[in-house]
């Protein structure tokens, strides 16, 4: 509830300080704007929930950008780019998780070091240089509608609504959420946890993929570092809508929430004019203010709970 009430103080802000804010065409460059970021962070906050973090998502969307970039441009087939690039998505995804379910190595060494791999990968695939000359059919869909709608923005509510369903609807939502609350209790319920744990690193890897090809249509090429800083955002998102770091809990209308609320922050900044390495201070610092608050939230959690333990064994 915290995240909603400061994004609507945001918002407040910002349309007082530039009356241009608040207008119909920004509100749709916002959301276009946060597109691939919304999309990447789903997977992710499924992934905290179970007590776990993915910090090479950033460097799997650059890694397959690259790739899928130069095999459309050598082969002038849309088709077999997308698929070698969700398909890098897919084995960095497994590499991750088989790491980290299977050999029991800790997800952030695994995926800080899977960052710095993944990047220096995409720098050698092109040498530095951003590949440009992609197909104008894929360069074409990153302004594509469907209507008045782009369709980026209608990928992303679907998978809003498609997360949403999973998390509350399916029994991976209710095992996630054991794991991240007690994942040894989780294996005496019969919960695969590492099954779960790799199942998600997957689909994180794939996503995080099919984010940098999105990228590569919108902005007309792909560049090495077309993911660079998406995983410190869509770590601020997850935390930042409320989904606890130590897992157990969460709920995708409060990553909703986050999302529009580093969209919100991106936009107004931009639009005041504030230096783009202001933004990425700032975006820090959110991500610095959304721990601590997860952190005081579970202390709270943790001491109500003592409490009350404490009341029910004197009455």
């Amino acid at each position: 509830n915290g995240v909603f009430v400061a994004l609507l103080l945001l918002i407040a802000f910002f349309a007082i300080a530039n009356p241009r804010f608040f207008s119909l065409s920004n509100g749709q460059t916002i959301l276009l704007q946060i597109t691939e970021l919304g999309i990447v962070a789903l997977p992710l906050a499924f992934i905290v929930m179970t007590a776990s973090v993915d910090l090479s998502v950033g460097s799997i969307a650059s890694l397959s950008a690259v790739i899928s970039g130069t095999i459309m441009v050598g082969s002038d087939s849309i088709l077999l780019g997308v698929a070698a690039g969700l398909t890098v998505g897919a084995v960095a995804g497994a590499l991750n998780g088989f790491l980290i379910a299977y050999l029991g190595l800790s997800p952030l060494v695994v995926t800080l070091g899977a960052l710095s791999v993944w990047g220096g990968l995409s720098l050698v695939v092109t040498s530095g240089a951003t590949v440009t000359g992609l197909p104008q059919e894929f360069r074409s869909l990153g302004t594509a509608t469907i209507g008045p709608i782009p369709l980026q923005m209608i990928l992303l509510v679907l998978a809003i609504l498609f997360a949403a369903y999973v998390l509350n609807r399916r029994p991976l939502g209710r095992q996630v959420l054991a794991i991240g609350g007690n994942a040894r209790a989780s294996r005496l319920l019969g919960i695969n946890v590492r099954r779960v744990q790799l199942q998600l690193f997957i689909v994180s890897g794939v996503v995080a993929s099919l984010a940098g090809i999105m990228l590569s249509a919108k902005l007309q090429a792909a560049s090495p570092a077309i993911g660079s800083g998406l995983e410190i955002q869509a770590l601020t998102v997850v935390l930042l809508g409320g989904v606890a770091f130590s897992g157990g809990s969460g709920r995708i209308s409060g990553v909703v929430a986050g999302l529009l609320f580093v969209g919100v922050l991106r936009n107004g900044l931009i639009i005041l004019g504030v230096s783009p390495f202001v933004q990425t201070t700032l975006i820090g610092l959110t991500l610095i203010v959304g721990v601590a608050m997860d952190s005081s939230i579970q202390r709270l959690v943790r001491d109500s709970g003592a409490r009350t333990g404490r009341r029910a064994l004197v009455e």
